[in-house]
């Protein structure tokens, strides 16, 4: 296995343990020290290398080290990141601030000394917000605090009233038979936990991700719910939902329980939600990439990013500032030692909050996925990574075991488990066959802030942003710099 670094390089970083070990006038039981002082430091370095792979093993060990330390010091992520949410803001597909974003994400790589730089065109369905309110009205008047959800349907102007009926679970809603709900507003108070790996998002998110149409079929003239979230803010939390043809809103969380208060008190609740929005079913997007094109096998692809899209309460900081940020100061540390062997990608995905560009990145780039090594995306904001999933083909390849080396100090696990998911951005090319990777990203306080006016740049903490640079750096050096390979191997004859 040949060393990924230059001959200067070698001597300077991989030759010093040598020295610490071994003093030039000692020679070790496997003739190591006769080499050392009949050769040049540098001759000595190359050659080893050259014909040692446990010693260039080592080599990456030592390199995936260097690389994690620096990113722990390094300002590029932090920078990113402030740069997006300060000089665009929220960027809403279909909104001129995502137009904004484009030209921004492409001057940034330029910046950075990316190559290849390519925006990738697509069109995907786009909603829009327009003015919202809602208020009880009767029997004890309150303002509401709402945002309305992604494919919500507009009021009639000047808003309807309507009794409400209030359901704990979504399951006691879908228990209601058709007709039940009729001409009157659905609220769903299910709440959503607090964990660790978010997985509670997934399981109540449907009553946001499919509620609408639900209500409808029974019925229902409007639908709120309490938002998908795990804070006790004022602050309620947009998100994508299915169109039903009603309008839907998050509520807050407080509002959520007020709702469900007034309506114990059995008395009817009457509620006015005056809602507009439009639908653009043709909106322009963009995936925009940048490369650090490898030197010996610049075809072999490695694919990460984060999405560019974001929704419009906040400034879009944990989501997804916050990956773009983490995945394009890697890919720069990553290859800081010297040009990597392989090509590692960042892409910045142009529509990920109401979908589009992962299918439009898998139509631009089905002809490669066989050459893609594996593909990451960072997604779950700028909280520590705590464990990560690797493919079982090539887990213990040399690359990897010197990537698991840099973790300890990171504080960092490396699950059993497989990687399940990925991320949303890269779920097309990873149903074509494309290796991917899971870094787990500690979630406890994610969903206090996801998808509201509390996503801002102040809630990241640097030194948790330079952590996950640094595990994704060591990660990408690793790979980048070895033939490590995560396919799954051919059965042998």
């Amino acid at each position: 296995m040949a060393s990924p670094f230059a001959p200067a390089e070698l001597a300077d970083i991989l030759l010093t343990p040598w020295r610490q070990q071994w003093p030039l006038t000692g020679i070790p039981p496997d003739g190591t020290g006769m080499a050392m002082r009949i050769l040049s430091p540098l001759a000595f370095a190359a050659a080893l290398a050259a014909v040692s792979p446990a010693f260039a093993a080592d080599d990456l060990a030592a390199g995936a080290a260097a690389v994690r330390d620096r990113a722990l010091t390094d300002s590029t992520a932090w920078d990113v990141a402030e740069s997006l949410t300060s000089e665009v803001g929220a960027r809403m597909v279909g909104s001129p601030a995502m137009e904004r974003a484009r030209d921004w994400g492409v001057a940034k790589l330029k910046e950075l000394g990316f190559e290849n730089i390519k925006v990738e065109a697509f069109t995907t369905p786009a909603w829009s917000r327009g003015a919202e309110s809602a208020e009880v009205v009767g029997p004890w008047p309150h303002k509401l605090s709402i945002l309305g959800l992604g494919g919500s349907s507009s009021t009639p102007a000047g808003g309807i009233t309507a009794p409400i009926v209030v359901f704990k679970t979504y399951q006691a809603m879908l228990d209601q038979p058709p007709g039940a709900l009729k001409g009157k507003i659905a609220v769903v108070t299910q709440s959503m936990g607090r964990t660790q790996d978010g997985s509670s998002y997934g399981a109540v998110g449907v009553q946001r991700r499919a509620g609408a149409p639900e209500a409808a079929k029974r019925g229902a003239v409007g639908y709120l719910i309490r938002s998908i979230s795990t804070d006790d803010t004022r602050l309620p939390h947009t998100g994508g939902g299915a169109p039903g043809g009603i309008p839907a809103a998050a509520l807050s969380t407080p509002d959520a329980e007020l709702l469900e208060r007034l309506a114990a008190r059995g008395k009817p609740v009457m509620v006015k939600l005056d809602m507009q929005s439009a639908a653009n079913p043709g909106a322009a997007a963009w995936n925009i990439s940048g490369e650090i094109r490898g030197k010996e096998k610049p075809d072999e692809v490695i694919v990460i990013g984060g999405h560019l899209d974001s929704w419009d309460p906040g400034t879009g900081a944990i989501d997804d500032a916050a990956g773009i940020a983490i995945t394009t100061a890697a890919a720069k540390l990553a290859a800081q030692p010297g040009k990597p062997k392989r090509t590692i990608r960042v892409v910045m995905w142009g529509s990920e909050e109401q979908g589009g560009s992962s299918g439009a990145y898998l139509a631009a780039h089905r002809d490669e996925v066989g050459k893609i090594v594996v593909a990451g995306e960072s997604d779950g904001g700028a909280g520590r990574i705590w464990s990560v999933s690797l493919p079982k083909a090539g887990a213990d390849h040399a690359a990897m075991v010197a990537f698991k080396s840099a973790l300890p100090k990171l504080k960092v696990a490396v699950s059993r488990a497989a990687p399940a998911e990925g991320g949303a951005d890269i779920s097309g090319i990873i149903s074509a066959g494309a290796p991917f990777v899971d870094f787990n990203q500690d979630m406890n306080r994610y969903f206090d802030l996801h998808h509201s006016a509390d996503d801002t740049l102040d809630k990241i903490d640097p030194a948790e942003l330079a952590q996950n640079v640094a595990v994704w750096a060591a990660f990408l050096y690793t790979v980048a710099n070895s033939d490590v390979d995560f396919r799954t191997a051919a059965p042998k004859p």
